[in-house]
């Protein structure tokens, strides 16, 4: 035993001591602690409490002094500890705030959390920790447009509604292409699926140039039609109407939804439609 400490056991402190031992619902530092006063009091020296605990040598001596002052209650109570660092100002977690809602320093896109932690002067953790508390996340942009004519509201109730409420014994198409298509085939023909086989292809292909979809959406039954060409220029355009002309039954109102490409508003496309 370290010297200057003396380890006293009373009968009423070995029967509470053996009482936190034998009780299986004791806290485990409170057993090991009551071991060492024990095994103390027997008469057993450092090493060999040591060797029966699993504890190193401070431990065993910072608890037979405990004892010796605290006796058996001070073993069941920690000694309070210092707080950690203390918390940060909230003008620190003010500024990181306002500054994530500025553009960064430099030719940085968005702001990240080394870059924060250099500019205020905290550790990274605490950049983190604020920005997750306040729900920031600048490395996320959503994107938006606001158009800018006066009659948007109105077309786009009129397109909306087209898709929503179709009108009655009407069809409704929405038309779109798809440009450079690759014509893609493979070198050799792939071998069919079997039991306990996957299907295979060989792993080069051959080019056969692009080709464009034009498809026609309707949007009551889910039928797409579709006519590929060789390019998209508005006489291509032209016949693919003309296609769509002859498979839509007639005496029926026709809705299309076309966008802005140059090929739709084209003066032969007016034409055609006027005719």
């Amino acid at each position: 035993m370290r010297s200057g400490i003396v380890v006293n056991v009373t009968a009423a402190d070995r029967t509470r001591l053996e009482a936190i031992v034998a009780d299986g619902n004791s806290l485990q530092k409170h057993m090991w602690r009551a071991k060492i006063v024990l095994l103390t009091a027997d008469g057993l020296g450092t090493a060999a409490i040591m060797r029966r605990t699993g504890k190193s040598k401070s431990v065993v001596w910072r608890w037979q002094a405990r004892f010796m002052h605290a006796g058996v209650d001070g073993l069941l109570k920690d000694k309070s500890r210092r707080p950690g660092k203390a918390p940060l100002p909230q003008a620190t977690i003010d500024r990181v705030i306002t500054l994530t809602g500025h553009p960064p320093p430099g030719e940085a896109t968005h702001w990240t959390g080394v870059a924060m932690a250099k500019a205020v002067g905290i550790s990274l953790s605490s950049v983190q920790r604020i920005w997750k508390a306040h729900g920031l996340k600048p490395h996320q942009v959503h994107a938006f447009k606001l158009h800018k004519d006066p009659e948007f509201a109105v077309k786009l109730r009129d397109i909306v509604g087209l898709y929503v409420d179709p009108p009655a014994h009407a069809i409704v198409l929405s038309i779109d292409e798809k440009s450079q298509i690759q014509a893609l085939d493979r070198t050799q023909p792939g071998l069919p699926l079997k039991p306990g086989r996957a299907g295979t292809m060989t792993h080069d292909y051959k080019r056969h140039g692009t080709t464009t979809l034009f498809a026609a959406l309707d949007i009551l039954d889910g039928k797409v039609l579709g006519q590929c060409t060789r390019r998209h220029r508005h006489q291509d355009f032209i016949r693919f109407l003309n296609a769509l002309e002859a498979r839509i039954p007639r005496r029926k109102a026709v809705h299309v939804v076309l966008d802005n490409y140059a090929t739709h508003k084209h003066p032969a496309v007016l034409a055609w439609l006027a005719a």
